[in-house]
């Protein structure tokens, strides 16, 4: 009877994952596809206290351009069962798309091919998180996370003079507030760990939205492998910032010891 019920949540969880993934079939011709790699370290050190060391790579114009890499270290504290703290830092090395300003005529002013530049990032966290009697689990993570870019100096092509000249990009920090709720089917000793979540990226406003679906694989205590689709829907933002929807397929590994 208990394996019935397992199996019947099971599917429930696997429709609500399904009608997400549909949800957001209409818009990949708007969008572009990248691929999404994590690799990630855990230490614990209390049952209170653990550290992790945490990269990603990401790929976007449909896997064919390397959009980003990071590497971040960070800190969690669990002071009672159902509350984690959190903070960390992250050194993001981005490849910023290329840029074409107009004058008033329509006619091209400037082109700024796109190039690589390092960012900065903080953060602090806290997550609530509570399990139910059948094995679900919800949480919400609220993220508050400071973005530095430093001063850099880009060439760009005048189509107006016809020459190569060196144009600044002023330094830049941005605040954002992360907002996660998150479902997961979590039953001691599964093989996988299916969950669902959406995320708010908020500046004063929505700046943009993702929706990730997926599951853990579980091999060992240590060892834990992972697949998602992640949707990332843009709303307001900066236009020096501008990115499209992406569809992401992701995979990850993370080591604990």
């Amino acid at each position: 009877m208990q394996t019935f019920k397992n199996q019947t949540r099971m599917r429930s969880l696997a429709a609500l994952l399904l009608a997400t993934l549909l949800s957001t079939s209409s818009v990949w011709a708007q969008s572009e596809a990248g691929l999404w790699m994590e690799l990630g370290a855990e230490k614990k050190l209390s049952k209170q206290w653990s550290i992790g060391l945490e990269g990603d790579l990401r790929t976007r114009n449909n896997l064919k351009t390397l959009d980003r890499w990071s590497i971040g270290l960070s800190a969690e504290y669990k002071p009672v069962k159902y509350l984690k703290l959190g903070a960390g830092y992250t050194l993001l090395d981005n490849h910023f798309r290329e840029d074409i300003s107009y004058n008033t005529d329509g006619s091209y002013n400037n082109w700024r091919p796109s190039y690589w530049g390092v960012r900065h990032r903080f953060n602090a966290s806290v997550t609530g998180t509570y399990k139910f009697q059948n094995n679900l689990r919800i949480s919400l993570r609220e993220r508050w996370q400071y973005t530095y870019r430093p001063e850099t100096t880009v060439t760009r092509w005048d189509f107006d003079n016809s020459y190569w000249e060196d144009k600044v990009r002023s330094s830049k920090g941005k605040h954002q507030l992360r907002s996660r709720l998150q479902l997961e089917y979590d039953q001691k000793g599964a093989l996988l760990t299916p969950y669902a979540n959406v995320e708010l990226y908020n500046s004063l406003a929505i700046e943009k939205i993702r929706y990730t679906v997926g599951t853990d694989f579980n091999l060992t205590n240590q060892h834990t492998f992972s697949l998602f689709y992640r949707y990332q829907n843009m709303k307001n933002v900066d236009a020096d910032e501008y990115d499209p929807d992406m569809h992401y397929i992701g995979v990850g590994y993370k080591f604990k010891f």
